[in-house]
């Protein structure tokens, strides 16, 4: 996996001022072209479904966005290089805020570990929002069902930390 690019492939942006004060309900389903697009951003042989989701609430300072991210996709197993199908699922919690509203000094406390992302040109982006948390979701080291790890060196289980001066031991006496 490369990492989250500069721009995702996947956009659907809200309207910060189009979120009625009872929240709004929205469902990402990426299209076809977005879920290859989306797969080789990632390096992912296929991504065979992509869904987002999501409840948009306000809060004092902007937007909480809550739902979730489900996805099936293929992956490369780390051990036999076999490509295999899996699902991700991931829950999503995530506070949106107009940088010019936050305090100018930094938050002490828990929310200083997560700062609301920021409101750009007045919107939010549930696309961006639905590849970030697939990329979370994603095992680096994904492994097929039924296949183990297991090496095995006759030779190897031979050697211990003292093998070497065993070794020397015996060349010293001879």
């Amino acid at each position: 996996m490369t990492g989250k690019p500069d721009h995702s492939p996947l956009t659907f942006p809200v309207v910060v001022t189009d979120v009625p004060p009872r929240g709004l309900d929205v469902v990402v389903d990426a299209s076809e072209q977005e879920k290859a697009e989306v797969a080789k951003d990632f390096d992912l042989p296929a991504i065979h479904s992509l869904i987002g989701r999501f409840h948009i609430g306000h809060t004092s300072l902007g937007l909480r966005v809550t739902g979730s991210v489900t996805a099936r996709i293929t992956q490369i197993c780390a051990v036999s290089l076999d490509p295999f199908e899996t699902d991700v699922a991931e829950d999503v919690e995530v506070d949106f805020a107009d940088p010019a509203r936050l305090p100018p000094t930094p938050v002490e406390g828990p929310a200083a570990d997560d700062p609301p992302d920021p409101i750009v040109n007045g919107a939010i982006d549930l696309g961006a929002l639905t590849a970030e948390f697939l990329a979370l979701g994603i095992d680096p080291y994904p492994r097929k069902p039924g296949v183990d790890f297991s090496f095995s060196d006759e030779k190897a289980a031979d050697v211990s930390p003292f093998a070497a001066l065993k070794k020397l031991r015996k060349d010293g006496e001879t």
